[in-house]
């Protein structure tokens, strides 16, 4: 099964700065698409994930918020 990785987040986050760096290396490594979301652009994510950004979403579940643990990244990317 192919995964996929988003990143939901917004401009001038430090934290998403910080999991996109984590994002891009794992999924480089393990070959799995990623994307991302700014959430300012869509009323339902700001509303839902505002306080939580940013969120690691691993085909379209939520996976990590806050802080992306790079090990926990891979190990669901390999299940």
């Amino acid at each position: 099964m192919a995964h996929r990785i988003t990143l939901l987040g917004k401009p001038g986050c430090h934290l998403c700065d910080d999991a996109r760096a984590v994002i891009e290396r794992v999924a480089a490594e393990l070959g799995v698409e990623w994307d991302e979301r700014d959430i300012t652009q869509n009323p339902a994510d700001l509303e839902k994930y505002w306080e939580m950004i940013p969120v690691t979403l691993v085909d379209g579940v939520q996976h990590d918020y806050w802080r992306v643990d790079e090990n926990r990244l891979r190990q669901a990317l390999k299940s």
